[in-house]
């Protein structure tokens, strides 16, 4: 993929080097109490007392008061050094998140673009907290896309998925999800929970993701259209990593049986084909996975 050279995203939450990923932090509800209560007599006699046993212990309050307001290890973050492998992969996801944005500017009115954090080891989001182990994952109730650049070795290495777009498939896959979200369809599926069996509602999921992966087909059509900066073999790199983490392959690798009542994100066949459809019509109307009679 024809990527150096080429417009980064400003949408871009990097955390990396912080403890915990950040995402914590005073509630915004909170703000206007705590003012007026620090302008009353009340404030004045605690921020007083508070500044007298900061100069007693040889704290510096501005530590404090990041770590009050959700700074997170600012420590930390002043001082990572990501090494130039890790910075290439940061500057080439942030090009591809733009190319998602020019493309889902132009084909969904009124877009509303995500951000995406980049952390090590572990993050805290509105979904939760999670660990590298977790994979890339997007959270609809903070719109972010997470990733552990991390990751990317492991898609290589592990699961046997090399190339720069294979790595940009994933970063698609999961702006897929935001699409869902904006348009009000992983909120339909969420809200099925505990309404229908275990095995149905599984069911679901496989379509929300391979509807996923659609979108990034449709994405990757259009960004060669608008920008042609793929390179021969980038769209089999694409499918490679689609094959790579169907349900069927991963639970073979890991347990040596398939169970198909389990599968939350589709078979490694389904996954390839509806990634492949997306790219080859481009047209975001025929990815209604819910209706289809064949998956």
């Amino acid at each position: 993929m024809k990527w150096q050279g080429r417009r980064q995203s400003s949408n871009i939450d990097d955390r990396r080097g912080r403890s915990g990923g950040g995402g914590g932090g005073i509630s915004p509800f909170l703000i206007a109490p705590l003012i007026k209560l620090l302008f009353s007599k009340m404030g004045m006699v605690i921020v007083a007392g508070f500044l007298l046993l900061m100069w007693i212990t040889g704290t510096n309050p501005l530590t404090l008061i990041q770590q009050f307001m959700g700074g997170g290890n600012m420590t930390n973050v002043a001082n990572y050094q990501s090494s130039p492998a890790e910075q290439e992969l940061a500057d080439f996801t942030a090009v591809v998140l733009a190319d998602t944005e020019d493309v889902w500017n132009e084909l969904i009115q009124d877009y509303r673009e995500p951000k995406l954090v980049l952390y090590t080891g572990s993050v805290s989001s509105a979904c939760g907290s999670a660990s590298s182990a977790t994979g890339p994952f997007y959270c609809p109730a903070d719109e972010m896309v997470y990733i552990d650049l991390s990751f990317y070795q492991d898609l290589k290495t592990k699961l046997n998925a090399p190339g720069d777009f294979a790595q940009a498939y994933v970063i698609a896959h999961e702006v897929g999800h935001h699409i869902q979200n904006i348009m009000g369809i992983s909120g339909k599926v969420q809200s099925m929970r505990g309404k229908i069996s275990d095995k149905e509602y599984n069911e679901l999921s496989v379509k929300l993701e391979l509807q996923a992966d659609f979108f990034a087909g449709v994405w990757a059509h259009h960004t060669q259209k608008m920008k042609n900066v793929l390179d021969p073999g980038d769209i089999e790199e694409a499918l490679n990593a689609a094959n790579a983490i169907g349900d069927d392959r991963l639970q073979k690798q890991s347990t040596g049986r398939i169970v198909p009542d389990s599968f939350t994100h589709g078979t490694s066949a389904q996954r390839m084909r509806w990634f492949k459809k997306g790219f080859t019509t481009g047209d975001f109307a025929q990815g209604d996975t819910f209706s289809a009679t064949d998956l």
